[in-house]
């Protein structure tokens, strides 16, 4: 019976202290941090903002994106948020433009008679009288 006993206390005291759970975690899994989030003008997230991580782990607040119009022409678009400026190049002619609005999952920018609304993976380009479809691609 004492056998029996000291077996099973044995048994139970090495099961407590083998299932006890690390509070570091995984070393190899990366955390998201919340910190740093940009807002938009109407105080909340500012959804069309994608940040990039190098290997260090530093955001970057400027993004590459290639869109395609319509008619299939490829418009490279690249987002400066610490300047608050997207530039727009096509046919080797480069449009920078400057935010004007944001209001969370819509933002727009304006440079004189060119202005551009980004809203998740589309882009509308208003330039005088003409109006330009983008949709991000995946190249």
């Amino acid at each position: 019976m004492k056998k029996v006993l000291l077996t099973a206390t044995a048994a139970i005291v090495v099961s407590l202290t083998s299932c006890k759970k690390s509070e570091n975690g995984n070393k190899s899994v990366l955390k998201s941090e919340e910190s740093g989030v940009i807002l938009a003008d109407n105080g909340k997230v500012d959804s069309t903002i994608h940040y990039e991580t190098d290997v260090n782990g530093k955001k970057y607040l400027k993004t590459n994106y290639v869109y395609k119009a319509t008619d299939g022409s490829l418009v490279k678009v690249v987002f400066n948020y610490d300047e608050e400026t997207m530039s727009v190049r096509s046919n080797n002619k480069t449009f920078i433009l400057n935010k004007v609005e944001s209001k969370g999952n819509e933002t727009i920018y304006e440079k004189m008679d060119m202005k551009a609304t980004v809203k998740g993976d589309s882009l509308i380009l208003h330039q005088g009288d003409n109006i330009i479809e983008l949709v991000k691609t995946k190249i």
